[in-house]
């Protein structure tokens, strides 16, 4: 059995500490049984690989979060990367093809597809185990998860099962579906055993592989990720399990959640405050969460949810954070704080001037060991000023040591690359006509290729 987690997200919902490159998913905010700090995904990936599924499992995500995945769970990680942002259906047919042509899956393999950001408990993955056992028992075209309800909640969609379902079996077949009724709809729908739908599907990679042929979609994974703006923007549901004929349901009952908002995140983090800050008088139900050097206060403000971040800083009653998905929905700002694999940075200031020159800077932070890109620019030169910490730096083929203190010129066009031997915190002042993520030429990632391509 493979077991595929798709890592996507907009980065809007829990805006400002979630942006296009770092979505819920990657924010440390919960705890571990060590009281370390985790991020959903390190989370999920703890527990997936407590129930033994981790040598099994790969992630489908976006090119903008592929190196926060490597820095959250190292580069060992399997990843599967689409081309372009556009749905589940494309995302899991893409997986599909990597398995079957590029992994060499047998198309009689069980694939389960899942969200990377449930909370839910370790007996949820392994009750996933179940999957296999339960498409060769009923031979159906696609299993489920569904999670017994312990409310009608209005925010969940439901599975609804054929009737005559007494709610005890260990799958039942699947009649219906509905998103998000309303409270008195959900009550008659648990009464006739209907389950929450917890977005797992699992099937036989023939399966959807068919699905593919049939529709005249490539599924060589090469020639999928060249076609893979042909492929429907539509989701997995609306493509292939509505059109579906024999589904069914495996029951979970256990702890089950979606920390989609603020006001569902903030009631798994331990803590009222995170980072610098003062609440007093009445805060009850209130969370502060600073990413940001200078302190926040609060005074006599209950059921308040403060998020700030170099994106921004949000102040809202925690029934009303929802709306921030809808209230940001348009805005494209750039990221200002970003995880990558070899550390992380952030925006310190931006500035364009009426020539249309720009300064940006940054500040670098490099974790010990690790190492950046060897690269160069196009539209831009950078000045690198040393705060903090020892490494190497390679420039337009020079081999030489950097300590704090020290200055760096790198102009447009000249190779480069630094490698941290202590934590090392580098300011950077990039100037330029256009200062754009997108402006890197990279040239090779690990060190010691790096090392080679000095000394040809």
């Amino acid at each position: 059995m493979k077991i595929v987690l798709l890592s996507g997200g907009s980065g809007k919902r829990l805006w400002p500490l979630s942006n296009e490159s770092r979505s819920k998913q990657f924010l440390k905010v919960l705890e571990n049984e060590k009281g370390e700090r985790e991020s959903m995904v390190q989370r999920v990936w703890r527990q997936i690989d407590n129930a033994g599924l981790r040598e099994h499992a790969y992630i489908g995500t976006s090119k903008a979060q592929v190196e926060m995945i490597h820095s959250q769970l190292g580069s060992e990680i399997e990843v599967i990367v689409e081309p372009e942002r556009r749905d589940t259906f494309p995302a899991i047919a893409l997986a599909a093809t990597y398995l079957y042509s590029v992994q060499d899956v047998s198309l009689n393999e069980t694939i389960v597809v899942m969200p990377v950001d449930p909370y839910v408990d370790e007996a949820f993955f392994h009750k996933t185990r179940e999957l296999e056992l339960v498409l060769n028992e009923s031979g159906a075209d696609l299993a489920l998860m569904g999670v017994k309800p312990t409310y009608p909640s209005e925010k969940y969609g439901y599975i609804v099962p054929s009737r005559g379902t007494k709610g005890n079996e260990p799958f039942v077949t699947v009649h219906s579906f509905k998103e998000k009724p309303r409270e008195e709809e959900a009550v008659a729908m648990i009464s006739q055993a209907a389950l929450w739908n917890c977005g797992v599907f699992a099937f036989k990679l023939n399966f959807l592989i068919d699905i593919l042929i049939a529709n005249d979609f490539p599924i060589q994974f090469d020639e999928m990720s060249k076609q893979y703006g042909r492929l429907p923007k539509n989701s997995f549901d609306y493509e292939v399990v509505e059109k579906a004929s024999h589904i069914v349901a495996l029951p979970f009952d256990g702890d089950w959640k979606d920390l989609g908002t603020w006001n569902t995140l903030t009631e798994q983090i331990e803590t009222s405050l995170i980072g610098k800050g003062i609440m007093s008088g009445d805060c009850h139900n209130t969370h502060v969460i600073n990413e940001l050097d200078i302190p926040i206060t609060l005074l006599n403000l209950p059921n308040v949810i403060v998020a700030a971040s170099p994106d921004g800083i949000l102040v809202s009653d925690k029934a009303s954070s929802p709306m921030i998905k809808e209230v940001m929905k348009y805005s494209d700002q750039r990221p200002m704080y970003e995880e990558r694999r070899w550390g992380r940075y952030r925006v310190l200031d931006y500035l364009k001037y009426p020539n249309g020159n720009e300064v940006l800077t940054k500040r670098i932070c490099v974790t010990p060991g690790q190492n950046l890109s060897y690269q160069y620019h196009l539209l831009r030169d950078e000045v690198w000023t040393v705060v903090a910490g020892d490494g190497e730096m390679v420039l337009n083929g020079r081999h030489f040591p950097v300590k704090s203190g020290d200055v760096l010129v790198i102009s447009r066009d000249s190779r480069h690359s630094l490698r941290a031997m202590t934590e090392m915190d580098i300011i950077e002042v990039q100037t330029g006509s256009e200062l754009i993520e997108e402006d890197i030429v990279r040239l090779a990632f690990d060190w010691n290729e790096i090392m080679q391509l000095c000394t040809v």
